[in-house]
């Protein structure tokens, strides 16, 4: 029903554009022509409007099914909504175009990678998958801005239509983040597994970044409940770094006799990088960190960073993730996806 009545939209759109234009087009011409104008147009209609029906009709849809974790229900999403709820939630709607591109072929990656290896796969609407908000949800976080705003981000989305970034030929895993220390992370450092694609380079554009420091309190006692040790009181450094990671990232950490990885001190104790210091004063212990998230892929401030400097979404891509390329992807009629 629903398909039904879209399809009698878009051809009472057509005839509202055509109708007028055939006309127009017929006055101009010579007025002592034989043919009616109401019959010329109609002409005009038949020749163009059932293969612009067919065209409409024929183009196979993709949906996302989407759980929304506030409403404890589950929607099916067009893939293109779908696209414009994550990139306005996942990046700010102020940054260039070009970035917002860059995150709206990262959002397109993801979900299409999730729905070739499971097809019948439900996400989420949290970090677990992708953070997204419908558009009625954009409005009311957007108000008075999200005409402007959500004009930017549906432009992001149809600029890069069935685009996807591969690496030798296969969809890849588009792990991007907030604002690095200035060099993103190896994956092997952060996930232990190397990815050939997810390899570090410098993003000076971060240290611009108002998430590029930051600094937390803890109490004592927090600390010692998240890591399961005993501190005492006093003041100085209540552990030490046993190894940094070439881009300066905590590898190994020790506190009360234990050694945690960077990344177990950054999730225990919630953390904004793996790029840490702690200093301990009495009773409190203040976190001093360098970047925001886990620093593996592309950073969102470094991505931003560059379009400002006139780099293209593609550029920025294939930068933050070595070796790849921008594909296309293709839907079949019986919806398979296929990678061109």
């Amino acid at each position: 029903m629903k398909k039904a009545a879209a399809l009698l939209l878009f051809v009472l759109s057509l005839t509202i554009v055509v109708v007028p234009t055939a006309i127009v087009l017929l006055f101009s011409q010579n007025r002592n022509q034989p043919k009616p104008v109401v019959q010329e147009a109609q002409a005009i209609l038949a020749r163009t409007l059932p293969q612009a029906i067919a065209k409409k009709s024929n183009a196979p849809a993709i949906t996302v099914t989407v759980y929304r974790s506030a409403q404890k229900k589950t929607d099916r999403v067009a893939l293109d909504d779908y696209l414009v709820g994550v990139v306005g939630s996942e990046m700010p709607a102020t940054f260039h175009l070009e970035a917002l591109k860059a995150q709206a072929l990262a959002a397109r990656t993801y979900i299409i990678g999730k729905m070739m290896s499971d097809p019948g796969t439900t996400v989420t609407d949290t970090v677990q998958n992708q953070v997204y908000n419908s558009r009625q949800d954009l409005k009311r976080i957007w108000g008075k801005d999200y005409n402007q705003r959500m004009a930017k981000i549906e432009a992001a989305v149809s600029q890069t239509e069935d685009e996807v970034i591969t690496y030798q030929g296969k969809l890849i895993t588009p792990a991007f983040f907030s604002t690095s220390n200035g060099q993103t992370e190896n994956a092997a450092d952060y996930w232990t597994a190397a990815v050939p694609y997810l390899r570090s380079v410098p993003s000076p554009w971060d240290k611009f970044s108002p998430k590029y420091k930051a600094e937390k309190t803890l109490n004592v006692s927090e600390v010692e409940n998240a890591l399961a040790v005993k501190l005492g009181s006093g003041d100085g450094d209540p552990g030490k770094v046993l190894r940094r990671t070439s881009t300066n990232h905590v590898a190994v950490y020790r506190i009360a006799g234990r050694n945690f990885t960077g990344r177990e001190i950054r999730e225990k104790l919630s953390l904004n990088s793996t790029d840490f210091q702690l200093k301990q004063s009495g009773i409190r212990i203040v976190a001093i960190t360098y970047g925001r998230g886990h620093d593996v892929g592309m950073s969102q401030y470094g991505a931003d960073g560059m379009a400002g400097e006139g780099k293209s979404a593609a550029q920025i891509v294939t930068y933050y993730y070595q070796g790849t390329s921008i594909s296309k992807m293709n839907v079949t009629a019986n919806h398979a996806i296929a990678i061109k």
